[in-house]
């Protein structure tokens, strides 16, 4: 296989903690944060998958807003004008994980290509790259609302084809969303999949290439040769 000339990164639980905002929920509903804000994030991701079957697009923020708002009622949460644009706030002041920073600095000295491709939406990505302090060793930031439609279809990853100008054998794709990594995989990408909690793989048919425990593997990884 040709060797990689690109690395593409999911953003939200890869890069950036989604759940970085439980203190927040915390602070709004005490005793609930942890809940919703695993909930929040749950049907985040389902009205994602429904969305892109149903053929009924709508960008990130307002299907993470719908999201919010389910999962409120759900749980029976009173959520006012205030606290609803606090939590959507939120979402562009998202926190790294800690080893972040490192692991893009030892890939570029590499001379790859960085870039993240993402179910967010570009009023979302680049004021949360911008906010991390990443925009500097990200420059190319890719969103699915090119395509209106979300990860896993294979539209989505032939965007990183396109603005990266590589071939797809030569793209290491990163996530810690197995379905994630298995659909980049099924495209044709070179997939790592950062399993932080221990999980099966999901069982999709495409498997991905590398299985690690953290993003901090990645950088040893990417420099021995890859079979």
């Amino acid at each position: 296989m040709p060797p990689l000339r690109a690395i593409v990164f999911d953003a939200y639980g890869t890069l950036f903690d989604v759940h970085s905002v439980i203190a927040l929920c915390e602070q709004l509903w005490p005793g609930k944060g942890a809940a919703l804000s695993q909930l929040w994030r749950s049907k985040q991701l389902e009205y994602t998958w429904q969305r892109s079957l149903m053929r009924r697009y709508e960008d990130f923020a307002r299907v993470t807003e719908a999201a919010l708002r389910y999962a409120c009622a759900a749980l029976g949460l009173p959520v006012d004008e205030e606290r609803r644009r606090s939590l959507m706030g939120a979402y562009l002041k998202l926190a790294i994980f800690p080893e972040v920073r490192d692991v893009l600095a030892a890939l570029r000295e590499s001379k790859l290509k960085l870039a993240i491709l993402s179910n967010g939406s570009p009023a979302m990505l680049r004021p949360l790259v911008a906010n991390a302090g990443l925009g500097s060793q990200i420059r190319t930031i890719i969103s699915v609302d090119a395509r209106k439609i979300y990860k896993p279809a294979p539209a989505v990853y032939r965007l990183a084809v396109e603005r990266l100008g590589a071939p797809k054998t030569a793209i290491g794709f990163v996530s810690s969303n197995c379905w994630d990594a298995c659909g980049a995989k099924s495209f044709g990408f070179r997939t790592f999949w950062i399993n932080r909690t221990g999980a099966p793989v999901d069982e999709l048919g495409a498997m991905p290439d590398h299985v690690i425990g953290s993003l901090g593997e990645l950088p040893a990884l990417i420099r021995r040769p890859l079979s």
